[in-house]
């Protein structure tokens, strides 16, 4: 039954029902997968291969006796190891979480646990989802499934790695600047961050909270869309979840959108690498071609958004990481003899270099005589950011970008930490505006997929997930008229 790892969501939990295959089988199949070349990929930290069998003979159970299954019944979820599994190890891929095991479940786990998914294990990331490789985590480099010795991005690599080596054909991530989608874009996969509080973040281990939002990766558009529909169950327990009515996306995809209109910043994308411009030009004239009208518009306001990020994002961490020194649920080192000296050694030898980079940065910004410099300054600047974006969406649609400067580089390749910055550079500003953002595949350079961004208003995730559908008809008719 190796050809089950190959099929998606929909077929795996379709084939289910109808007797086609077992969730054992189902189950079994992708261990297998794992087990063959989860050495060479190094996508989990952990997988829970005893736990995903007994559940899958509970769920064939369920099926032989009649009883009522869930949306996502025998269909196996990866989840980024900063996301809590209720007894089972959270690292968030840090020295400091190394034992520290998870006493409740995130809400977004809870509705998976619901739906009768196989949650088949926790995968790698940038430590406290800090970076955009999955170079920066304290226990392994994660490579492309595509090409060996490239990344799949970050933080959320290792949940990238896992669907494009199809180890699972789903898995959730968490997009604090674009560490869903730039991951998707790298590893040629469906990457959705929600509208800010679409999504309940109860249960994600906090890097920015004003930011921060956990998303679905899938290889196609209708997965991604059951998988958010899913994981969009109100909670009361996160003060910043707006606690709305879950939608059926994945039955509406072929529907019209309201607003046929596309607005570009041309601008904006002035240095874009010619080779992602063709791909992208390509992605625009088709959609001009289905009727869309395409309006350049003015974003020069979004070269502010790399900096006013890493004031926001960073002195966000810089609070959010204080509870981790030593005393209560971290790892401490065992030669601090005094109170001072267990903060300073425990936070010295287990934070990563990126991440204490980034909570001096942080304590920096908002230290006396630099808050009104510098944290309020950008939170003005983001103000006006938002601003700007509503005031393109009383016109158009939606905004349409790459989703990444180019495609997967090499691991090692870049150096320099402002070089690595601009990985983020197209995706940052939906996280500091709110607004839904996705990324879809829209081509292949050298054998690499690049990914398309479209960003919607708030809670506009179906017409997100429209516009990908017919992006990935166009790549199937592409692909198949070569």
């Amino acid at each position: 039954m190796k050809h089950l790892s190959k099929k998606s969501a929909k077929e795996l939990h379709d084939g289910f029902i109808k007797k086609e295959w077992s969730a054992l089988e189902i189950a079994k199949a992708h261990l297998a997968e794992i087990e063959a070349r989860e050495g060479e990929i190094q996508a989990f930290l952990a997988v829970f291969s005893e736990k995903t069998l007994s559940q899958a003979v509970k769920l064939d159970r369920k099926l032989a006796q009649g009883e009522p299954l869930g949306r996502l019944a025998a269909v196996p979820v990866a989840i980024k190891d900063n996301i809590h599994i209720k007894n089972e190890k959270t690292t968030a891929a840090s020295k400091i979480l190394e034992n520290y095991v998870a006493p409740f479940s995130a809400t977004a786990v809870e509705a998976l646990e619901n739906a009768d998914a196989l949650l088949i294990g926790k995968t790698n990331l940038d430590a406290f989802a800090m970076g955009s490789s999955t170079e920066h985590s304290a226990f392994k480099i994660t490579q492309n499934p595509l090409r060996h010795g490239y990344t799949p991005g970050g933080s959320s690599g290792g949940s990238a790695a896992a669907v494009a080596a199809h180890f699972a054909p789903l898995s959730l991530g968490s997009d604090t600047g674009g560490s869903i989608r730039q991951p998707a874009s790298f590893t040629g996969l469906v990457g959705m961050k929600p509208t800010y509080g679409r999504v309940s973040r109860y249960g994600l281990i906090a890097y920015g909270s004003s930011l921060d939002q956990i998303g679905p990766f899938s290889r196609t558009v209708y997965d991604n869309a059951l998988l958010l529909e899913t994981i969009s169950a109100p909670c009361k327990l996160d003060p910043t979840n707006l606690r709305l009515k879950q939608i059926d996306y994945k039955n509406q995809l072929e529907g019209e959108v309201e607003k046929k209109s596309i607005a570009i910043p041309y601008l904006f994308l002035e240095k874009l690498n010619p080779k992602v411009r063709k791909h992208f030009d390509r992605a625009v004239s088709h959609f001009k071609d289905m009727g869309y009208q395409i309006k350049d518009v003015d974003l020069s306001i979004l070269e502010h958004s790399l900096s006013v990020y890493y004031v926001l994002a960073t002195a966000e961490a810089s609070a959010n990481l204080a509870r981790y020194d030593g005393i209560t649920f971290t790892s401490r080192d065992p030669e601090a003899k005094t109170l001072e000296e267990v903060y300073d050694k425990s936070r010295s030898s287990y934070l990563g270099q990126e991440v204490k980079q980034r909570i001096l940065l942080g304590t920096m910004v908002l230290s006396q005589g630099k808050i009104d410099e510098y944290y309020m300054q950008a939170a003005r600047v983001r103000q006006l950011m938002k601003q700007k974006v509503e005031s393109i969406f009383k016109t158009c649609g939606f905004i349409m970008m790459p989703t990444s400067p180019n495609t997967a580089f090499q691991i090692g390749g870049i150096k320099d930490p402002l070089t690595m910055y601009l990985q983020d550079i197209y995706t940052i500003f939906a996280n500091l505006t709110g607004h839904p953002a996705v990324s879809v595949p829209m081509g292949f350079d050298d054998g690499l997929p690049l990914g398309l961004q479209i960003v919607a208003p708030y809670h506009h995730e179906l017409d997100l997930y429209k516009l990908s559908r017919q992006m990935e008809l166009a790549n199937a008719h592409h692909l198949t008229h070569k």
